[in-house]
């Protein structure tokens, strides 16, 4: 008998919303960004009743946990952990970056012993990235998902050259990034596809959280500083004493 789970990530600037039942898989590839907070809901619902079922037939409740940005992963986790309450299911939490390793293996045709880094643009400089292995049927992870500036991450591939790599760096960064000869997936080809694919791999391997358990990946501690804090920054550069402008 087929199982029934919804899939969701807002990780990055498109939100993807997913289906299985055993009557087939639907899927939703659209703009995301600030939009994800409202608009989430809506398409979920919009795939169940695609389908022709109601929220309480779901057996589990996926979602992109990060690494991504901010507001994206607490959108998607809020919504994960509303769910996972009000429907007494289990929560998976799907790695961010294993989606995209997921789309590009899909890409590549590869099966058993298929290695790849995806690193994706993180601003600012620096890059989400990890490494993975595709085995015995399912995926391993060789480096955990990370927060990289770009020299650090060109130092690391510069001494460990990666047979391939996958993700938005790839044209954010160009050059900076030393891929060598390593094959490239620079764009994602059905990101929902592969997010369902992860969440129906976690389901049957019974990787369900309770809501509680259910967190968002941040990688990034602090993302904007407080008005206090730029005014120090401020001062600190124009030589002014600092202790003036604390409270």
């Amino acid at each position: 008998m087929g199982v029934c789970v919804l899939a969701f990530d807002t990780a990055t600037e498109r939100m993807v919303v997913a289906l299985a039942t055993p009557a087939g898989h639907w899927l939703a590839n659209m703009q995301g960004g600030a939009a994800a907070s409202a608009a989430l809901l809506p398409q979920a619902t919009a795939l169940l009743k695609n389908a022709g079922i109601g929220w309480r037939a779901l057996d589990s409740v996926a979602f992109g946990r990060g690494p991504g940005a901010f507001t994206g992963l607490r959108t998607a986790c809020a919504v994960a952990q509303g769910l996972g309450l009000a429907l007494a299911k289990p929560l998976l939490a799907v790695d961010s970056l294993l989606i995209v390793a997921e789309d590009a293996r899909t890409q590549a045709g590869a099966g058993e012993g298929f290695e790849l880094w995806v690193a994706m643009d993180a601003r600012m400089d620096e890059a989400y990235a990890g490494a993975f292995r595709y085995a015995a049927g399912g995926w391993q992870v060789l480096q955990p998902a990370a927060l990289f500036t770009l020299p650090a991450l060109a130092e690391r591939w510069a001494a460990a050259p990666p047979s391939g790599v996958a993700g938005s760096a790839l044209a954010a960064f160009g050059s900076r990034l030393p891929i060598g000869a390593a094959a490239q997936w620079p764009q994602e080809h059905d990101r929902a596809a592969a997010l369902l694919r992860c969440a129906l791999a976690l389901h049957a391997a019974g990787a369900g959280v309770d809501a509680a358990d259910a967190l968002p990946l941040y990688l990034r501690d602090k993302v904007a500083l407080t008005t206090a804090e730029r005014a120090v920054a401020a001062a600190a550069r124009s030589g002014q004493p600092t202790d003036a402008l604390r409270p």
